[in-house]
């Protein structure tokens, strides 16, 4: 029962942790659960939604890659959220609501990974995040529109993981860490993976000191977290990994980020999602009745980035063919 697993907190986490019996709540009050704990609901909530399904076919960094290994947004978000328990364990925090939060950190992410954001972002005249949808998808869209009602220390932990936000609680502050850490190792081994860098190219000073594959840079990434925070109200790494750790993530943009192949079709998925942001917004009667429906609540462009960014890399390509290409026209 629950109760155990209140007393096993008390017992063992540190004073800095979010006990599970001290959450702020919902907004809308619910009948609580005798065998779950406020944030393991949260956390079968996010597993068991179609936004956290429909991440196995969304780009991380490769457009639909050729190959089995390549990461994608669900490969990703199970990277984040292993890192987070083992960060959360070793500095006895509450490893539940840490993978909760990193299990619905991503789940707003557009089809085409960050360029669809970009290209959201451009097209909305209020702009678009993706930490900020992916909290509309758990308040709003989920459920059929009635959202997953989630905990106030989960939903802050979503919006705010980004480098630039700010969690209000140490497990939010794990996931944005470990969100950082699994991207940055991860998208390592797909660039030497598709032969956009080699593993020789890596940086000498950063690899002797953080490692030189994913597997230790992670481990020692994690290591010096607990090091520099254990015991402490922070999350931090110590300052040599953490100035090696941004060292790193700099090569990454100069040499794989912004590469040809990495965005080789970058500027044709921009004209697909711009042209149907187009034709929905000029013909709002063509987006489908749930989508429809939201337009009573909310102005048509949020709607329309609510659709957009739900697709999966495939449906996107889908849904242009539908509405562009004449039928006789398309190759199945």
């Amino acid at each position: 029962m629950k109760e155990t697993t209140y007393q096993k907190e008390k017992s063992f986490f540190s004073e800095y942790a979010s006990f599970s019996d001290r959450t702020k709540g919902r907004a809308r009050a619910e009948e609580p659960c005798a065998m779950r704990t406020e944030y393991q609901r949260d956390k079968d909530r996010i597993l068991y939604s179609k936004a956290f399904r429909r991440l196995k076919n969304k780009t991380q960094v490769f457009f639909s890659p050729e190959g089995d290994h390549y990461m994608t947004r669900l490969t990703h978000t199970l990277d984040v959220a292993q890192i987070a328990r083992s960060i959360a364990r070793c500095l006895d925090l509450n490893e539940d609501l840490a993978e909760a939060i990193a299990l619905g950190h991503d789940l707003g992410h557009t089809p085409f990974g960050h360029s669809g954001e970009r290209i959201l972002s451009k097209l909305n005249p209020n702009g678009f995040e993706h930490n900020k949808q992916s909290l509309r998808v758990v308040d709003v869209l989920e459920n059929d529109g009635e959202g997953l009602n989630l905990t106030y220390e989960v939903r802050d932990g979503i919006v705010e993981h980004k480098k630039t936000g700010n969690p209000h609680t140490l497990e939010g502050k794990i996931v944005s860490l470990s969100d950082r850490i699994a991207y940055l190792n991860h998208d390592i081994e797909d660039a030497i993976r598709a032969g956009i860098i080699k593993k020789e190219e890596l940086p000498e000073r950063e690899v002797k000191i953080l490692g030189k594959n994913g597997s230790e840079r992670i481990n020692n990434m994690i290591s010096s977290v607990y090091r520099r925070s254990y015991g402490k109200n922070e999350v931090a790494m110590e300052e040599e990994v953490k100035e090696a750790t941004e060292s790193l993530r700099a090569f990454m943009f100069d040499r794989v980020y912004v590469d040809p192949l990495a965005r080789a079709e970058e500027v044709r998925a921009g004209e697909m999602i711009s042209a149907m942001y187009s034709h929905f917004y000029g013909h709002p009667e063509k987006l489908p009745v749930f989508y429809g429906k939201l337009l009573e609540k909310y102005d048509l462009d949020t709607v329309i980035c609510d659709y957009i960014s739900s697709m999966t890399d495939r449906y996107a390509v889908y849904a242009f063919e539908e509405i562009f290409v004449p039928k006789n026209f398309i190759l199945r």
